[in-house]
């Protein structure tokens, strides 16, 4: 047995598992740059915390940014556990490797104002009611791409409540705003007309003018063509709108905790990435309401 056959058969094991198709993407181009430092016929035993600890030296000699090598390191850790959990190895050896530190970005959001300049007005597009829909989704509910696009119309629990799937197939419950209510019900006359001639995906709530689920492509290239066309960078992706919820629920005071939960973050210290660091005006606030004497 090779490390590539094993490299298949940890793949195939994490397509099953649900993980997205960019995850997979990346990790198999990842495993494949482990595969070509060791050679293509390498055996499971080649792959040892010391050649794991010289592969990382290779990739900096490289050229290779510190993000680029934590995330390779990171699918080489995550197939040695399962091989480990798989009985292949008998250690979880890649536990003891320590890769570079990521360094801490803080988003790049836009300003409270540019959003109300993307979110007002009606989008000049082919289907106006469903692309209103998709921009109050992605800032009033902080909903990730591919979160989006795999919402059905049945995930509704309550007029304002939603529930949506997460990273790793997680749910969590989002609340959904006036605005994304009132485009809400603008919208769903028009998907029925567009289901009446093409009765194809009838469980998705968005929907292309074919009555297919839409993708994430089609979302990424929709909102970049409406940011464009009010004037906003063409860098805009749907990922920004969910940074600037983050960022400018907590300019408006939103706790911490309460954020994490809406986000669907499992751990604090990715929600305090958007802090930006120490809010000194927040703390002084926060200090004159909490310690007076």
């Amino acid at each position: 047995m090779t490390l590539n056959s094993l490299f298949a058969q940890y793949l195939e094991w994490m397509c099953i598992g649900g993980r997205s198709e960019h995850t997979l993407r990346a990790y198999n181009r990842n495993l494949a740059k482990l595969l070509a430092a060791l050679g293509q016929d390498a055996r499971p035993k080649a792959l040892t915390a010391f050649s794991l600890q010289n592969f990382c030296g290779y990739l900096r000699l490289a050229g290779l940014s510190d993000n680029s090598i934590a995330q390779t390191l990171a699918a080489a850790k995550s197939f040695v556990s399962w091989a480990y959990n798989e009985g292949i190895y008998s250690d979880n050896f890649a536990e003891a490797v320590r890769g570079p530190r990521r360094p801490l970005r803080v988003p790049k959001v836009p300003s409270i104002d540019h959003m109300q300049q993307m979110l007002e007005g009606s989008p000049s597009s082919s289907w106006p009611e469903r692309d209103q829909l998709i921009l109050e989704l992605l800032y009033g509910c902080a909903l990730r791409n591919s979160e989006l696009v795999g919402m059905n119309l049945d995930d509704r629990l309550k007029a304002d409540e939603w529930l949506v799937r997460g990273k790793g197939k997680k749910q969590r419950k989002v609340i959904v705003g006036e605005f994304a209510r009132l485009a809400l019900t603008n919208y769903l006359p028009t998907r029925s007309r567009v289901l009446a001639l093409h009765p194809n995906d009838t469980a998705a709530l968005i929907l292309n003018l074919r009555g297919d689920r839409i993708t994430t492509r089609s979302v990424g290239r929709l909102v970049k063509q409406i940011a464009v066309a009010k004037g906003l960078p063409r860098e805009t992706h749907p990922h920004v709108f969910r940074h600037a919820y983050a960022a400018h629920r907590l300019e408006k005071g939103a706790h911490l905790s309460d954020l994490k939960t809406l986000l669907g973050h499992a751990r604090l210290a990715t929600t305090l990435i958007y802090s930006g660091g120490t809010n000194w005006k927040r703390m002084r606030e926060s200090y004159d309401r909490t310690f007076k004497r």
